[in-house]
């Protein structure tokens, strides 16, 4: 497998790295909240801080490994079948047969998560007694990284697809967010969690993302379908509606952290001062 340089003085290298590492650590508070789960199992706290750490360490080579097998399915560009109907036609390869797949997936999984968050319903893990020790809780940390990282790669290979040095571009990606969950992990989930809508946002962006990664298949499958030809949609769509929106969210941000600040009570002197009282005592003498 050839690893290509990106041209990391394209401006859409750059936009797809910093939207791909957001995306990733918004995906990956979930996982977060469940490797907390299992680290609670353990006695004390540097047994814990140590399961984390080694924990997402496996989990970033599991991560990097299933990347690289992923990419390799992706380039298989030779047709695997064809498909021959009186209103639809095609010929899918490996290549479009896991964007199609992938983007059904990211719709399913986003729709899910949006649901799940409108109704506010919480996680409801069976929590044993009995503690772990410090492999076990490790094996189990890695394993379940390893379950949330299907819909982090498909996300990584919709942003990237067709980008020169993608594979390179993601791994990058994927390394320094799953740095961040290391060295930051309580602080980001913190964040997102008393920030619902940053959440509810990526989630948005991954509707986005499936609905592109369908779109791409199908044009790459050469899919008609009642004679017209399915074309692609342009990444820079993407990027400018993922940008907007969070601009859009910084300003809530801003205008939510501006009203909640603590109601400040004026003092006799400023009173006076408004009502020009200070200003004619100060006149008449």
């Amino acid at each position: 497998m050839e690893f290509i340089i990106p041209d990391f003085g394209s401006f859409e290298i750059w936009m797809s790295l910093l939207t791909l590492t957001f995306l990733e650590i918004v995906l990956g508070i979930d996982n977060i909240v469940f490797i907390s789960i299992v680290s609670t199992r353990l006695e004390d706290d540097k047994a814990r801080r140590k399961a984390i750490d080694w924990g997402l360490f496996l989990a970033l080579i599991l991560r990097v490994g299933l990347l690289l097998g992923v990419s390799a399915f992706v380039a298989m560009q030779e047709p695997l079948f064809h498909l021959k109907a009186s209103w639809i036609q095609g010929a899918f390869s490996g290549q479009s047969l896991i964007l199609v797949v992938g983007g059904l997936f990211l719709l399913y999984k986003s729709t899910a998560e949006i649901h799940h968050k409108m109704e506010g319903e919480e996680f409801q893990v069976a929590v044993k007694e009995q503690t772990y020790s410090l492999g076990r809780a490790i094996v189990q940390i890695a394993l379940i990284s390893l379950v949330f990282s299907f819909d982090s790669i498909l996300t990584a290979i919709g942003m990237t697809n067709g980008l020169e040095g993608a594979l390179l571009l993601m791994i990058i990606a994927v390394v320094i967010s799953m740095l961040i969950m290391m060295l930051f992990a309580v602080p980001v989930s913190r964040f997102v969690n008393q920030h619902p809508t940053v959440q509810m946002l990526g989630m948005a962006f991954l509707l986005l993302i499936g609905f592109m990664l369908i779109v791409e298949g199908a044009h790459l499958a050469h899919l008609e379908v009642a004679g017209m030809a399915i074309g692609t949609v342009p990444k820079g769509y993407l990027y400018f509606a993922i940008s907007f929106s969070l601009f859009v969210e910084f300003l809530n941000f801003r205008m939510r952290k501006r009203t909640t600040q603590p109601v400040k009570l004026h003092t006799l002197t400023e009173v006076a001062a408004e009502e020009g009282l200070l200003e004619g005592k100060k006149k008449a003498k």
